[in-house]
């Protein structure tokens, strides 16, 4: 898959395409669907599909400050969409110009000149354009004029998650914020992930005898509720089961809110500088202060127990 960071990256002799325009945070079932019928009228016109999304997030250029937790970065939702069949995907940066842009400049500039859009795939709520003043029905109309065609695809699936609200990265958020990594994981179609490099902490595990990933997330990632999770630790392209810390560790009056990732039966691991990712599978219990070191040893030693079980029947039904 080719991945082109501005339209200046886009080849010359690019022919033409099916595009889809959006930030996709978290590639979640609601996204999918919309890549996944982009893809398919791609493989219909015998042409490539390309993924159109923005760094930063738009809402952080229009509105300073106001950037929203990241479901994924972009390079994770590049894996996740060469997975959907995706055959390019492009990174525009939104800057403070490129915000000024009317609709129809946007379609000219982006659609029309450098991706040369044979058809044009988007949700029912797709916005583009200064004040975000373009919709489906201007996309439509635009879209008779410089010959291309679009289709409206309805991306509001639902389930238990969020007391059965329709899916979104919105949704997303709030259940990764309040540690509910079921509901996330039904959203995603997968556990959530947090990536970073492993950095050296307090080594106060090691201590204990449950030496910790610490890992230093990248900005703005989405970091669930503090507590104790059981997930899987990826590193060097090894997945491992783990036991996820995250918080201030209170037990030893820490301020500093991290991400620790202990990898369940393995020892000797030497991970410091490498780039991991944490992947979230349950919330197991919340972050408490013990009376005794004993007493913290215990809760750890039976949260590992815990992470290992969960873990192994979630790989067992999966077939991994």
């Amino acid at each position: 898959m080719q991945r082109w960071r501005g339209l200046e990256d886009i080849p010359q002799d690019w022919g033409r395409s099916v595009v889809t325009i959006g930030s996709y945070d978290g590639v979640h079932r609601g996204h999918q669907l919309i890549i996944g019928r982009a893809v398919a009228r791609a493989r219909e016109l015998g042409v490539p599909a390309v993924v159109v999304t923005f760094d930063p997030h738009p809402s952080e250029v229009v509105r300073p400050g106001s950037h929203p937790p990241l479901l994924a970065p972009h390079h994770r939702r590049a894996e996740l969409m060469a997975e959907l069949g995706v055959d390019a995907v492009l990174v525009l940066p939104f800057t403070a110009g490129f915000s000024q842009l009317s609709p129809a400049d946007f379609i000219v500039k982006v659609l029309v000149d450098k991706l040369h859009a044979r058809a044009v795939i988007e949700g029912p709520n797709f916005r583009f354009g200064h004040r975000a003043a373009g919709d489906v029905d201007l996309l439509a109309e635009l879209g008779a004029t410089y010959d291309y065609e679009v289709e409206v695809v309805d991306l509001y699936v639902s389930g238990t998650a969020g007391g059965g609200q329709p899916f979104s990265s919105t949704l997303t958020r709030r259940l990764v914020a309040e540690g509910d990594m079921t509901g996330a994981a039904e959203i995603l179609g997968r556990p959530h992930r947090v990536e970073g490099v492993v950095v050296r902490g307090a080594q106060r595990g090691r201590e204990l005898g449950f030496p910790t990933a610490n890992v230093e997330t990248l900005p703005h990632t989405a970091v669930p509720a503090d507590g104790v999770y059981a997930g899987w630790l990826t590193a060097d392209g090894e997945r491992m089961p783990a036991a996820i810390s995250v918080g201030t560790n209170p037990q030893f009056d820490a301020t500093e809110r991290t991400v620790e990732a202990y990898a369940i039966d393995r020892e000797g691991l030497d991970l410091y500088g490498l780039h991991v990712a944490v992947d979230f599978l349950a919330y197991v219990r919340g972050m408490l202060k013990f009376d005794t070191l004993d007493d913290l040893l215990v809760a750890m030693a039976a949260d590992v127990t815990r992470c290992r079980e969960l873990t192994a029947k979630y790989d067992a039904a999966a077939g991994a």
